[in-house]
Order: structure tokens, then sequence, then C-alpha cells
């Protein structure tokens, strides 16, 4: 026998005892205190090495990266899938699709696309021409940059001339090349300035006269400048038919009527403001003053657009045509007194 044998069975000893990792031991879901082996005396070195191998050989392998848990029932693919479907891959990979472009730079990197855009822009641009034809014929823009230019030297002048008009004596509209002057330079042309602040200053002014009286409100302050608006507009259309079936032939056109028509605004702000500081006896002697400027103002001007033109197409002074256009130039410039008293007579009490 082994010596190491006899002194195991002849000679008691020592119980030890020897630690060993739960890894070790293959235990699953094993908590606690590792376990230990009780070394029996009655065993030998070779029985201690078997059950060292026997130990090692039950330890479970470390799961690696990517490997499926071995107490897995199902295998996981929701991985394997957003890797092959939905993720990125690197460029330069074996197998990996590279990265793609920008829908951006491959729209225009694109020469149909380059093509399409040319030609939608001169498809822009084609249209942008088209509309602003369209807006001349309809809307003369240019012709009404002519309206607007003044200065504070031709508004003043002008303001002078709607009040005291007896006093001018020269009334032709100068020319240069058949084309009349830009009204800074003339002060008997025609301006949409002036009838334009006069209209909205007329408004605010009505506003006022009737916040002294405590009757303001939006919706009658609407009205009265809607009914300005409806006065002026059936004025122009009135002068327009009534030029037709006198068969003027003329250059007054349809926006020097709203521009002679619209100088009658300058009066009736004069007579209100004079209605609201002196009373009724300020207002019927400024709008009478006004009302009397205005209509000698409109016979000298309108006389030289309609009555020249009679007597430029050789048609005798005492003719019946002749006497038609001094009625009509006579009615337009009495209408303008009666509108004056009409949209100011309600505001001043």
């Amino acid at each position: 026998m082994h010596p190491a044998g006899l002194a195991a069975a002849g000679t008691p000893r020592q119980r030890k005892w020897r630690t060993w990792p739960t890894e070790a031991l293959g235990g699953r879901g094993m908590a606690g205190p590792p376990r230990r082996l009780a070394r029996s005396p009655q065993v030998g070195g070779h029985e201690v090495r078997d059950l060292e191998l026997r130990a090692s050989k039950r330890r479970v392998p470390v799961s690696q990266p990517g490997m499926a848990d071995p107490h897995q029932l199902f295998d996981d693919t929701s991985s394997a899938q957003s890797r092959g479907y939905g993720a990125q891959r690197a460029p330069g990979g074996l197998g990996y699709p590279t990265a793609s472009a920008s829908p951006q730079s491959a729209f225009l990197g694109d020469p149909v696309s380059n093509m399409a855009m040319a030609y939608g822009s001169s498809l822009a641009a084609q249209g942008k021409e088209l509309v602003d034809k369209n807006i001349d014929r309809f809307i003369p823009v240019t012709k009404l940059k002519y309206y607007f230019a003044v200065d504070t030297m031709y508004v003043g002048k002008k303001l002078g001339l709607l009040f005291f008009p007896y006093l001018h004596q020269d009334w032709e509209v100068q020319y240069q090349q058949d084309t009349p002057v830009a009204p800074r330079f003339d002060v008997n042309a025609p301006d949409l300035y002036i009838p334009a602040m006069a209209f909205i200053t007329y408004v605010l002014v009505a506003g006022l006269a009737l916040g002294t009286q405590d009757r303001f409100s939006p919706d009658l302050l609407g009205l009265q400048a809607s009914s300005a608006l409806a006065w002026l507009t059936l004025e122009v259309l009135a002068i327009l038919l009534s030029l037709y079936l006198v068969t003027v032939n003329t250059d007054l056109t349809t926006i020097d009527l709203v521009a002679f028509l619209g100088y009658k605004y300058v009066g009736m702000i004069g007579g209100v403001l004079m209605g609201l500081l002196f009373g009724k006896i300020g207002y019927y002697l400024v709008l009478g003053w006004c009302c009397v400027s205005i209509f000698v103002f409109m016979i000298r001007t309108l006389r030289l657009k309609i009555l020249a033109e009679a007597a430029a197409e050789g048609i005798p002074v005492r003719g019946a045509r002749n006497q038609l256009r001094m009625y009509l130039t006579m009615a337009v410039a009495a209408a303008q007194p009666l509108l004056m008293y009409w949209l100011t007579f309600h505001l001043v009490r």
C-alpha cells in the first residue's frame, strides 16, 4: 500500500475545508455564501483530484456578447432585424451598404431635375410678366406715379388756388413733348395726393364732430366714409356716360375726373372745422365761400378740357353740340357745392 494511503488509514487527521466558487459548482440561481467541500480523511489525493475535475466539468460557460442565453426558451431576433433593416451600417465594411446622400443633393445633382427647375423659372418669369401687363391694363400703376409727383411748394399753391381761384390767370396745363409735366412743376396739373389726403382728413373730422355731439360710433363713421365714396363713384360714372352721349373727344381721363372731383373735400373740411369752432354761422360762411370757389375752379378747369377740344375740331361756338358741352361743364361744376352741403350739414349742430 502506498505510504500516503497507510497514513490516511491508520492515523487520524484533522478535517480540512476547501472553498469552491459557485460558478465552479454549476449552481444556477444559488445565493448565499460559497459552498465548502469537506475533505474526508479516508479520501486520498487521487480521489480529491477526481472530485475537482468533476466540478470543473460542471461549470457553466460564460455567455459572450451576441450569444443567446442558454436558459432562454426562444431566440431574440429583434436586434438582428434592426441591424438588418433599420440601422445604418458603416461604409467600407464587407456586405454593408454605404450611407446614401441627402435627398436635396441627390435632387440637385440630377440633370432632369435641373431642367425642371429651369423650366419652372421660365414659367414664373412669364407669369410675372403677364400679371404686370394685366395690372397695367386695369390699374395703370405707372400713370398713378405721375399724379403723386408733388412737393410741399405745389401743395401750398394748389390749396391757395382752391380757396382763391379768382386771382389766378393762366389755367393752361404745360406740356413737354406731348406729355403733361409733373404736378410739382405745374400748379394747373391735376393730382391725387390732395384729394386722397383730403378724403382721409374729412373722415377724421367727421368722427371728431360726431364725438363732440356724443353720437360717435364706428358704424356711423363707416357709413359716412362709404357715402362719400359712393357719391364720388356715381359722379365719375355719370360724367363718363354724359361725355359718351355728347360724343366729346377729350383727353380727360378717369383719373383726372377723380382728381378734380376730389378737390371738394378741402372745402368740406374747412366748413366742418369752422362749424365746430364758431357754430352754424361759421359753418355756413366758410362753406359758402368754398362752394363758390370750387364752382369757379371747376368751370375754368373743365372748359379747357371739354370746350377747347370743340374749338380745335372747328365746331362753331354757338353750335348745338357745343351748347351741350357747355351745359355739361356747368352741371358738373354746380354738383360740387350741392354734394359739399349734403355730406356736411348733419355734422354741425
